[in-house]
């Protein structure tokens, strides 16, 4: 199956046309089935274990710009808020190791190697308009400086030439945004650096300051140069982002050719964050594309990603001729494909969406690949350019959070990528690089996509699961997506799984709020019952809905004040019928259980009678340990219990189950039996086996009737969060 191509606008330089997208993408789940070879993640580092023993791990770190060496053993990355590179000995690439940081006397921008010789761009500004910058040149194994060379402005990005015999660097001098309206032109103008290297040494008495002023439309005496690469015949593309420029140059500084980077119509997305909700039916028109990486294809055409930054971000990529003529547009397509497979940050709607930022161009076992980064998203797509004007969409991989660089390694089958937020003043996620490899063998990400589905459907945040009576598993959304509550009905017998109907969630025809959905099991007669978390704060109510089978609420039955007046935060985490009566799970300890105890709570919705029992969860080593889920099956109960850790952090991510025996509740305000349980499964190693970072929310688990337990991860609707799900499965007996 192919994806349907997006008719869109298409404006560049002086005229305007409307063209019909040529994207021709094989559909994710049929590569799965049918590719010899794919890409996947093998491994990734952490940051702050590139820190020296004694170092406060406490400060943040970052991973921006990547490069490797010659042989693809070592990677180097910069790190500004250390202002330091970074080195990793990825010799075993499915274990990293770290060589250490070398700090730079300034903020390290970009870098780029040849050989074992490093060359980094560093500023030094004082201030915005008074910019400075050097080059560094140094043996990245070693970490020894060779040498330094004053590049006169504030440098950003870096790139050789593929014979190594120069290298270029954009000298942005940015613009302060907080300066007046905070838009170009602001003084001095950037240009393009070109220095000769000569023995692995950038000869600083060379220095070409290529003039890229006059040539934009917008601004044209304040050239914002972003980012540059070369070509095999040496020729320099350049993109003035602010400007929305594009510019080549030949290794002297003279100008070869430029043109605008035009702007597209585009349709069919959301461009509003005010609501916790995906609905792709806004446009944008004119959007200007703001070009931030480029990335030469071959000697005469390059992509770029429009990443956007003063006015425009056209969510996108483009592949142009160097004379100015667009080849490629991908329009909305590549961010369709980043909603599929839920990774669409929705509180970036109304600013650029998906965000595509970094590119890489590399060619593996004879395929030439372009790899695009969504920023946001934190996803990267993989297009087969074979042919420039018909790129093939073939994987969508997981990366860390906002991936900043890419480097692909073809000579050892490899690709990392750099992933610059680090979330440890919030008590999350580092910063990382992660390693993939080129190997044969089906995608192992996604685990769960919509593409295929009649519509459309944007997805994310999956809380509480239930397995149904036809094969299919549904699942709901939580309070990420506030204006937006959602079922969602499952395929699991396809790979990766699909999503393939949304059923919204409503109170007299309308979308139902005030609702933070945990947990969904059904009725019995083709309907619902839905277990909603409540926060008081927040005007939430803590409460269970029954809903038929279109969605609409039926019935919502509050909590008793025997429990409300022992009210905390975290409350129903999971819900399940047993014999015609309702269990919920209880998140944390509310005011009256027992230290490391909670209530799994009954509701009979015929006699209206509500008691509880008890639950030994595990005493927190760091954080808390909680439930958030729980499910019957056979002669059991199974919950989920699990800590709000993350990462390294991580200690407890475990099925446990219960008797159905002794699940006998009593009146609520008494006391209350505690129940045995027994460990089913240690779900942290099923965690670890997708080679990223260990995700903290396991919220979701469905047994079907055979016993084939389905567990899925909640990924907080990519914020602070890599937007990765994981939805996998597994036997009980």
């Amino acid at each position: 199956m192919r994806r349907k191509a997006m008719r869109g606008t298409i404006r560049g330089q002086d005229m305007t046309f409307r063209t019909l997208c040529l994207t021709s993408v094989i559909a994710l789940s049929a590569h799965a089935a049918s590719a010899e070879m794919s890409f996947n993640r093998i491994a990734s580092f952490a940051t702050p274990d590139n820190m020296a023993d004694g170092e406060d791990r406490s400060r943040v770190t970052s991973a921006e710009i990547i490069h490797a060496t010659e042989d693809g053993n070592t990677l180097v990355y910069t790190d500004s808020p250390l202002g330091v590179i970074g080195r990793i000995d990825i010799t075993d690439p499915a274990q990293p190791k770290p060589m250490g940081n070398i700090a730079m006397d300034g903020e390290p921008t970009a870098v780029a190697i040849s050989g074992t010789t490093a060359f980094v761009g560093v500023n030094t500004s004082e201030s915005y308009t008074d910019p400075s910058g050097k080059l560094v040149v140094l043996d990245a194994m070693s970490g020894e400086i060779a040498g330094e060379c004053d590049l006169g402005g504030q440098p950003d990005s870096v790139a050789l030439a593929p014979d190594g015999s120069f290298v270029t660097i954009a000298i942005e001098n940015e613009r302060d945004e907080d300066a007046g309206d905070g838009r170009v032109p602001q003084m001095p103008a950037g240009y393009v650096a070109i220095l000769d290297v000569t023995d692995g040494m950038a000869q600083c008495d060379s220095l070409v300051k290529a003039d890229v002023t006059g040539l934009a439309e917008i601004a044209p005496e304040d050239p914002e140069p972003e980012f540059v690469d070369v070509n095999g015949a040496g020729e320099i593309v350049v993109t003035l982002q602010e400007n929305n420029h594009l510019v080549v140059l030949d290794r002297s500084g003279e100008v070869l050719s430029h043109f605008s980077a035009g702007a597209v119509d585009l349709e069919g997305i959301d461009a509003t964050d005010e609501r916790g909700a995906l609905i792709f039916n806004e446009s944008q028109q004119g959007r200007k594309r703001e070009p931030d990486s480029v990335q030469w294809i071959d000697d005469e055409h390059f992509a770029i990603a429009n990443e956007g930054d003063m006015d425009g971000g056209s969510r996108g990529f483009t592949v142009f001729s160097k004379d100015g003529t667009t080849v490629y547009e991908s329009g909305t397509d590549f961010e369709k494909a980043v909603i599929q497979v839920g990774h669409y940050p929705d509180k970036r709607s109304d600013a650029k969406g998906a965000e595509p930022e970094g590119l890489e161009f590399a060619s593996f076992d004879g395929t030439p690949y372009l790899f695009v980064m969504s920023e946001r998203g934190s996803v990267v797509g993989v297009y087969d350019m074979t042919d420039p004007a018909a790129p093939v969409l073939t994987q969508m991989l997981p990366s860390g959070i906002a991936p900043e660089g890419i480097i692909a390694i073809p000579s050892r089958n490899l690709l990392a990528t750099a992933n610059e937020e680090d979330l440890v003043e919030d008590g999350g996620v580092r910063a990382h690089v992660m390693v993939y490899d080129y190997a044969e063998g089906a995608p192992q990400y996604p685990t769960l996509t919509s593409e295929g589905a009649d519509e459309l459907i944007g997805w994310g945040a999956i809380s509480g699961m239930v397995a149904g009576d036809d094969g299919m598993i549904h699942a709901v959304n939580d309070s990420f997506y506030g204006f937006q509550p959602r079922i969602f009905t499952i395929d699991p017998s396809q790979t990766p799984a699909r999503i393939t109907a949304a059923t919204d969630i409503t109170r007299k025809g309308r979308p139902a709020q005030k609702l933070d959905l945990e947990g969904i099991t059904t009725d019995g007669e083709g309907g619902f019952w839905l277990a909603s978390e409540g926060r008081t704060d927040r005007v939430i109510p803590h409460a269970l809905y029954h809903v038929d089978a279109d969605g609409e609420i039926r019935d919502e039955i509050g909590l008793p004040a025997a429990l409300l007046e022992n009210e905390k935060r975290f409350g129903f985490e999971g819900i399940t019928m047993v014999d015609g009566t309702l269990w919920m799970a209880v998140q944390r300890e509310w005011a009256d259980d027992p230290r490391d105890h909670v209530k799994l709570v009954n509701y009979d919705p015929e006699t209206g009678e509500w008691g509880a029992v008890l639950y030994p969860k595990a005493a927190p080593e760091k954080g808390w340990v909680g439930l958030s889920e729980i499910t019957a099956h056979g002669d059991h109960v199974y919950v989920i219990e699990r800590d709000n850790q993350i990462g390294a952090d991580v200690v407890t991510k475990k099925i446990y189950r219960i008797p159905l025996a002794e699940m006998q509740a009593a009146p609520l305000g008494g006391d209350l039996p505690v129940v045995s349980k027994e460990e089913v499964r240690d779900l942290v190693p099923d965690l670890q086996a997708w080679n990223g970072y260990v995700v903290d929310k396991i919220e979701g688990l469905a047994i079907t009737e055979a016993g084939t337990a389905y567990v899925s991860t909640d990924n907080d609707g990519v914020d602070d969060s890599s937007g990765e799900t994981f939805f996998w499965s597994f036997d009980l007996d």
